[in-house]
């Protein structure tokens, strides 16, 4: 163990769904002081940056419970465990915005709350979709729509995208184009 790892005394279940695991900690710090950590374990998220030819980026728009605001972003989902990652985040961007995706590749994965969650957040880039008969899910957007890349980011400044998948997904297409 190296000298500045936190050392773990033990850990307790608070509750348990197929979409969240809550648990407490019993952490001891390198210099001695003890405290209970709080910690969620979630499956994966796949989430999709959907790129035409112009760099126009399809986002959704829908109201976030949590913040109690409505909020531009990228379609995804949870990842069921045995699911393919690049398959069901193509399968969330169909369902969610009636886009089928014509490629996926690996844009980027990261954790978005690496201190009290882990939720690895695996991002596709698609170039180009195609248009389906199947239309939004009424439960996932009220609206869907195409916005320039560099109009996406300074929707980033004025608060209308604000979730960490989207926000890292945007800034890394603009090392792409």
């Amino acid at each position: 163990m190296r000298a500045t790892q936190w050392k773990i005394h033990g850990t307790r279940l608070v509750d348990e769904n197929r979409h969240i695991r809550l648990s407490t900690i019993d952490v001891e710090l390198p210099d001695g002081t003890r405290f209970t950590q709080y910690a969620a374990k979630m499956p994966p998220a796949a989430m999709t940056l959907v790129a035409d030819d112009e760099w126009r980026v399809l986002l959704m728009y829908r109201h976030r419970i949590l913040i109690d605001r409505w909020v531009w972003e990228l379609p995804g989902g949870y990842v069921d465990h045995a699911e393919d990652i690049p398959a069901a985040a193509a399968r969330e961007v169909e369902e969610e915005t009636g886009w089928r995706p014509r490629s996926m590749e690996e844009l980027c994965t990261f954790q978005p709350a690496i201190g009290s969650v882990d939720q690895p957040q695996l991002i596709y880039l698609a170039r180009g979709a195609d248009r389906t008969d199947t239309a939004p899910d009424v439960n996932e957007a009220e609206d869907v729509g195409w916005f320039g890349l560099d109009d996406a980011v300074e929707m980033i400044d004025r608060g209308e995208i604000v979730g960490a998948s989207t926000v890292v997904a945007l800034y890394r297409a603009l090392s792409l184009r």
